[in-house]
């Protein structure tokens, strides 16, 4: 071994075991082991800078081919997805639930729910009720529509006021800030025709 790496060993014990060597291990033992360690951690070290500089151009290439993570996110999501639903057990799981629902669908209770179900929809009762209903909905959208058309013609008219009667002046004995109270528009509304 060379100067350098013995003194490196040395150096090593001393400060690792605090001057004493581990029981049952001689101090040339002791020296080969440490150098190897010293080797073992500079072969990370280089491997770690590899790695980091393959990542850099594994990136780069990325890059340039226009994946961005997003992409590369949904693409891992639908891989493993594949990969799921691929395999042994959620083949078999959705076999059992198949069967399931095949036993569901044929058993007598399932049979006699839908069955009272269809009777109800086609009852008497249940077509006046939906008939009463969709009456309502009409009568109440028409309402609506009708009460937002006289507030649009009221604001309209009171647009109307404003550009015709400048501020300060008065219209029919009232001022513009009168005639745009809120008790003046409240009125105004609720006597649509």
């Amino acid at each position: 071994m060379d100067s350098e790496n013995r003194g490196f060993s040395t150096m090593n014990t001393e400060s690792a075991s605090g001057g004493t060597l581990p029981p049952g291990m001689t101090e040339d033992e002791s020296v080969e082991v440490q150098v190897e360690l010293f080797k073992v951690e500079e072969e990370i070290l280089t491997l770690r800078q590899v790695l980091a500089a393959k990542e850099r151009h594994a990136a780069e290439l990325r890059r340039r081919l226009g994946i961005n993570p997003l992409s590369e996110f949904k693409q891992n999501i639908s891989k493993s997805w594949q990969e799921v639903q691929s395999s042994n057990a959620y083949m078999k799981t959705s076999q059992t639930l198949g069967d399931l629902n095949d036993r569901v669908k044929s058993s007598n209770l399932y049979l006699t729910a839908s069955a009272t179900l269809d009777d109800i929809s086609h009852s008497d009762a249940y077509k006046k009720t939906q008939e009463t209903l969709s009456q309502a909905g009409q009568m109440t959208s028409s309402a609506l529509s009708t009460m937002g058309s006289a507030i649009k013609n009221r604001l309209g008219d009171l647009r109307a006021l404003t550009y015709t009667n400048p501020p300060g002046n008065s219209y029919n004995g009232y001022s513009m800030r009168q005639s745009l109270s809120m008790p003046t528009m409240r009125s105004a509304f609720l006597n649509f025709p």
